[in-house]
């Protein structure tokens, strides 16, 4: 399938919608880690109102329910990366997806463990005792963990550096170029790095290294229309085009979104194919579903597949929020 380029993103998905009050109304009834981010992202309220509901992650709900599931010894599902999803890192990803607090002493002890655990190779970090070279997906995933959670690790700078090092040519990264010399970069793994770099960025805007391989990081997914083929133009994946949640280490053009606007990246046309889809996948009721969900072990279903999904309904109208102000302020410039 052919995709159709440069298509304009429709007016009427950018602004309000007669369903949208309705739908941060129902955000706002789900759980506690829904809602304080729907308070703060579309809402605007002010912190000491967000915060008094972001801090019952830690005592109620989903984010309650992964922190019981602790072991004694301070990791999860008895290792540290895997079995997948209900291990160390993929507990503590989701944990951060529910916007534990930072200074939560139970993360910040499992984080130290996953660094403390990790094999170190030139810098770069692997989980795994059968491989012996680095990973930039694992490198990444922990990056995004010791800068999210505060955990000043002697790995850390090391590792940073290494994945800086090894960004691709196209600007993107790829977790089998140490192994198997690939050069073209994955979707996958590029927007891992992506979200690690953000994180670096958010601690220490000033790192103008960071800024340059966050700009040639989004440059390989504009190119691709953040789903489609740099030969042809057609879907690369057709996953891609389906929305998950949890992603885990996977891609899809929600996931791409979410990072630039979480990052207030610069307005560009080429979001735009990308733009419709998400439009394509909201259902009449002003919600959107859980399309994929990724096969493996987890502590609880959160969300039904196929089912209206508050993760991805916060996640698409804080992507058509940016959109809009993005809109919004190219309109008011070209008047002046």
């Amino acid at each position: 399938m052919r995709c159709r380029r440069h298509q304009p993103f429709p007016s009427s998905v950018l602004g309000s919608t007669p369903d949208d009050g309705a739908v941060i109304d129902w955000l706002l009834a789900g759980d506690p880690a829904i809602a304080w981010q729907a308070r703060r992202d579309l809402l605007d309220q002010p912190a000491e109102v967000y915060d008094r509901e972001r801090a019952k992650v830690s005592t109620t709900g989903w984010g309650r329910r992964l922190l019981d599931h602790q072991d004694a010894d301070g990791t999860w599902g008895g290792g540290l990366y895997s079995p997948k999803w209900i291990s160390t890192t993929y507990t503590l990803l989701l944990l951060r997806r529910c916007g534990l607090h930072p200074t939560d002493t139970r993360a910040q002890r499992a984080v130290g463990l996953v660094w403390d655990g990790a094999r170190y190779f030139h810098g770069g970090l692997t989980p795994a005792a059968s491989i012996d070279a680095p990973e930039a997906c694992a490198t990444s995933m922990y990056l995004s963990l010791a800068y999210y959670f505060g955990v000043d690790h002697p790995k850390v700078q090391p590792a940073l550096d290494w994945l800086l090092a090894n960004q691709l040519p196209d600007g993107g990264w790829n977790c089998r170029t140490v192994r198997f010399g690939d050069k073209h970069s994955s979707f996958h793994t590029s927007i891992l790095a992506l979200e690690a770099l953000a994180e670096v960025q958010r601690v220490d805007s000033d790192r103008t290294e960071i800024t340059a391989a966050l700009s040639a990081g989004r440059e390989f997914f504009l190119r691709h229309h953040l789903y489609q083929s740099h030969r042809d133009g057609s879907v690369a994946n057709p996953a891609f085009t389906k929305l998950s949640f949890p992603p885990r280490w996977h891609y899809d053009l929600l996931r791409g979104l979410e990072h630039f606007a979480a990052t207030n990246a610069p307005t560009d046309h080429r979001y735009d194919d990308a733009l419709n889809l998400l439009q394509q996948r909201r259902r009449r009721d002003g919600t959107w579903p859980t399309q994929n969900k990724h096969s493996g072990k987890v502590w609880f279903e959160m969300e039904q597949a196929g089912r209206p999904s508050r993760w991805n309904t916060l996640r698409a109208l804080r992507v058509c929020r940016w959109t809009a102000q993005k809109t919004r302020s190219r309109a008011g410039t070209n008047h002046r």
